[in-house]
């Protein structure tokens, strides 16, 4: 007895399928589903010449409910898609596949005819399609057909055919499943409950190390699961031949439009893992894909169980009150979105504001303007906090550093125990002309923080760089600061050369610094290093990194100890930890979580000088007097005025 499926569909393509199929399978052929999805068939294959994502959602949402398998092929411009085999239930639908393929191929050159089809509305020149093209089109979709009727593996599971109906050339392209996907996500309501957070044993990948993988561990399925040109998250890498070491950028696919990531390594290989790493970090803190955001309402309602947005910083009254400002002031009785973290001296769930968990992406809706602060991505839910929280310190200490112009002490760079840290200065010195000098920029918590300044040497290019690092290893802490910097100096000296009569009015006037680049390019300019002089000219002797850091390796072979002393240290500041998950399924395939860490009072990286969040942060006028710096507290007049250049 013959399989029943249903073919639904009109154009050349679905009348070379039915022909093709006929004499194999009993077919009921359907136009469109105006009469509705064809009963008593075991498949159905929906087939156009062309297509568009309104025909997805159309077709999920009348073929899901009813538990049927369907297949999709169609024909867009010169080239055709099959796929994906869709099973009701299942995540990794049709919509899903559609997403990932459009996004991946915004900047894909377009075929004369798309081109033309959006430029002059010009319709489909069925006289393109060749009949060898369709003829290998049916072929693809009947072998994944009888695949699916025999009860074997479809090709085509998580995976879509694309073909070259020119060259016949054909490729499987996989996907991931949206969680956002309005027909087949499933997202779980945000709740108490996944907020809570019991900390388990993470021992570590080696004695040396402060992770619980390495990053080799993870390298068959980096790229594998994320990287395709067609349809994956990544869709682009690009090593940079420009920079001292070796760098590689990553293109990360988002709605909102795509970011460069970068990893920096000694090697081009690591380099390519790292920089998917970080971009799957900018991934998960884009926007709630892990849960489902479900409580809006306003502060003064909900002010026993939730964290008091100011105490993260907020603008002054005179920056809300600018006419252009993009921003309005926080009012308790205005309902805001909320998702549940976890406060760690509290030891209880406590609701944060959506914009402070997530990147703040659009201006008009919210009271500040969140970067990435505290966001980090783990092997782990315990690594990535530690990390989370590593990251908050980086910033606070070069911002402490930078408001109060503490004269701090500068490291003696080859005192410390490592090759590595010395043949990358030696390297940026000899490649790139450039100086480096590192500064202990270490806060009341402890953990060795490091500002890495890079001075030119020669005539032409940027003439200061800037980082900074933070680690549990203070000679980590300053290998990540000079890979920061080392990764920017070619970028930058090609902004200042294109720009310069640009950043010299910035120079004059600091509200024209607006963007993350503007604040690292500006000080490339040799007019501006006197706004470091508090730094260069300190005369104190170096002081060594025995001197400096008491301790510099842990004595745990357990991550999570690690983790547990710093949670004591900042209990004991009486600053509180505030954990929200990040995770998302696509990082969950290979066990690995994202977090942003919320420490209230500690000072919050900004970008733009309009953009300064100082308000409410007392602890920038107070600690430079408890450190020694200076007799008694700041004033907020004495604060450094100028933008800060971390880059």
């Amino acid at each position: 007895m013959k399989s029943v499926i249903a073919i639904v569909g009109e154009g050349r393509l679905a009348d070379r399928v039915y022909r093709t199929m006929s004499p194999s399978y009993s077919i009921v052929r359907r136009n469109d589903f105006h009469e509705g999805v064809p009963e008593a068939v075991e498949l159905i294959v929906v087939l156009q010449d062309e297509a568009g994502s309104f025909l997805y959602t159309e077709i999920e949402q009348l073929i899901q409910p009813i538990g049927i398998p369907w297949i999709h092929g169609c024909i867009l411009g010169d080239e055709g898609v099959i796929g994906p085999i869709v099973r009701p239930g299942v995540a990794g639908c049709s919509l899903c596949a559609d997403t990932r393929y459009q996004m991946a191929g915004r900047n894909l050159e377009m075929s004369e005819q798309q081109l033309r089809r959006l430029v002059y509305g010009d319709e489909l020149d069925e006289s393109g399609i060749s009949l060898a093209g369709l003829l290998h089109m049916s072929c693809l979709i009947e072998a994944e057909v009888q695949r699916v009727l025999l009860g074997k593996h479809a090709l085509t599971e998580g995976q879509i055919y694309l073909v070259n109906l020119i060259t016949l050339k054909s490729s499987l392209h996989f996907f991931l499943p949206d969680p956002l996907c309005p027909a087949c996500g499933q997202l779980p309501d945000d709740t108490t409950t996944r907020a809570r957070i019991k900390l388990k044993p993470n021992p570590k990948s080696s004695p040396d190390s402060y992770r619980c993988r390495s990053v080799n561990e993870l390298k068959e399925t980096l790229i594998k699961d994320y990287f395709d040109f067609r349809t994956g998250l990544f869709n682009v890498f690009q090593p940079d031949l420009t920079s001292p070491f070796s760098a590689v950028h990553a293109n990360l696919l988002l709605f909102a439009g795509d970011e460069v990531t970068a990893g920096r390594t000694h090697s081009y290989a690591i380099s390519t893992l790292t920089a998917i790493l970080e971009g799957l970090e900018r991934y998960c803190s884009q926007a709630p894909r892990g849960k489902r955001t479900v409580i809006r309402d306003a502060y003064s309602n909900l002010a026993e169980q939730a964290i008091n947005p100011i105490a993260v910083g907020v603008y002054t009254d005179e920056q809300y009150e600018q006419e252009d400002f993009p921003f309005q002031a926080f009012h308790p009785n205005h309902p805001i979105d909320w998702v549940w973290g976890y406060s760690f001296m509290q030891k209880r769930p406590i609701l944060v504001p959506e914009l402070l968990a997530y990147y703040s992406v659009l201006y008009g809706d919210g009271y500040v303007n969140e970067a990435s602060n505290g966001c980090a991505l783990g092997s782990s839910l315990e690594e990535a906090i530690l990390y989370g929280i590593l990251e908050v310190v980086e910033r606070d200490s070069f911002l402490m550093t930078w408001y109060a112009q503490l004269p701090v002490p500068r490291l003696d760079a080859y005192s410390a125990d490592s090759k590595e840290l010395r043949l990358m200065i030696d390297r940026l010195r000899a490649v790139a002309g450039y100086e480096v000098h590192l500064f202990n920029i270490t806060m009341e918590n402890g953990i060795p923080s490091v500002w890495a300044l890079a001075k030119n040497s020669r005539s032409t290019g940027a003439n200061l760089v800037c980082a900074a690092g933070a680690h549990l290893d203070p000679i980590r802490a300053a290998i990540s600061a000079i890979h920061e910097l080392a990764g920017m100096i070619g970028s930058i000296n090609m902004k200042l050369e294109a720009n310069r009569e640009t950043y010299l009015n910035m120079l004059e006037d600091s509200s024209l610094v607006r963007h993350m680049e503007d604040h690292c390019v500006l000080y490339g300019l040799p007019q501006a290093e006197q706004r470091l002089h508090f730094l260069l000219d300190n005369h104190q002797p170096l002081q060594t990194f025995a001197e400096a850091f008491k301790q510099t390796t842990s004595q745990h072979t357990d991550l999570t100890e690690d983790l547990k002393d710093i949670l004591m240290v900042f209990k004991s500041l009486k600053l509180d930890v505030i954990v929200v998950n990040q995770t998302t399924p696509e990082t969950l395939r290979n066990d690995l979580h994202g977090v942003k860490v919320i420490i209230p009072g500690m000072l919050p990286m900004t970008f733009g000088h309009n953009l300064t969040r100082l308000s409410g942060l007392e602890r920038v006028l107070r600690i430079p007097a408890e450190l020694g710096y200076v007799k008694q507290p700041l004033t907020l007049e004495q604060l450094n005025p100028y933008p800060h250049p971390f880059p």
